[in-house]
């Protein structure tokens, strides 16, 4: 057993230092925080947060530009900078990402954690799923993925269910910094009268009357599969009653009615 969990702590430890290490070479972006070490000089160690304009605020150097450069690109400047004033007699600089801002991800709706993410690394729409806790019970199956590409927000569907009973993983997309990841309830139909737990259920793929029927625990002592009706709000917002079958498919918002046996 101790065996099995140093392994599991060794595994884990280098998961982490790939995704640091990933991290370290990530552009830096508006409202990244980093860390900067001269070595021999307390003095020109800060944590920084970049601006809007993609600069830091750096001692002896003023206004210095970041953005768009890994951490390594942006130690070997500023330890040029340093140099070229003659600041700093060959420095040895260090900088670390603290904080990821500029490369995040929003998943919300219907997921147990929803909130903005860092993306550290590659990530795809199943990653990031798994990152905020995965789909919570009243979540739909169909996945919205919005993106603001050439100053208009695109939008895509993407149906989980289909996607892994088909095994079609190509169609994971991979997910891009500022994408928003929306997941929505799922639809729902209403079933009283005589059954065992009358209620608001999830509305299944091609559910029939029969199905919802047992979703809704069965009849009661008293219930009768004969007679079943639905109300169901056509297109033009007017509610109907329709009388159907057992093989009838549920629709969005249907209220499922069960009668009661005559005898």
């Amino acid at each position: 057993m101790f065996l099995v969990l140093a392994r599991c702590l060794v595994v884990l430890s280098l998961l982490w230092c790939s995704t640091q290490a990933i991290a370290q070479e990530l552009p830096l972006g508006a409202g990244d925080v980093i860390r900067v070490q001269v070595f021999g000089n307390p003095d020109l160690t800060l944590e920084a947060r970049v601006s809007e304009t993609g600069s830091i605020s750096y001692p002896l150097l003023g206004e210095f530009r970041l953005a768009g450069m890994s951490t390594s690109a942006a130690a070997k400047a500023i330890a040029n900078a340093l140099e070229k004033g003659a600041y700093v007699r060959r420095p040895q600089v260090t900088v670390s990402m603290v904080q990821i801002q500029s490369r995040q991800v929003s998943v919300l709706g219907a997921v147990l954690r929803p909130g903005r993410y860092p993306l550290e690394t590659h990530r795809t729409l199943i990653d990031m799923l798994a990152v905020a806790g995965g789909i919570s019970a009243e979540g739909t199956d169909n996945v919205q993925l919005l993106r603001l590409s050439g100053g208009e927000t695109t939008k895509r569907t993407i149906d989980l269910s289909r996607m892994v009973s088909s095994g079609s993983l190509d169609v994971n997309p991979e997910i891009l910094p500022g994408d928003v990841i929306y997941v929505g309830r799922a639809d729902k139909f209403y079933i009283y009268g005589e059954v065992q737990r009358p209620g608001a259920y999830r509305l299944e793929r091609n559910m029939t009357v029969i199905q919802a029927l047992s979703t809704g625990g069965g009849l009661t002592p008293r219930g009768t599969e004969r007679g079943i009706r639905i109300k169901r709000r056509g297109e033009d917002g007017q509610l109907r009653t329709l009388k159907v079958s057992q093989d009838t498919l549920v629709r969005p918002d249907d209220v499922v009615e069960i009668k009661e046996s005559l005898f």
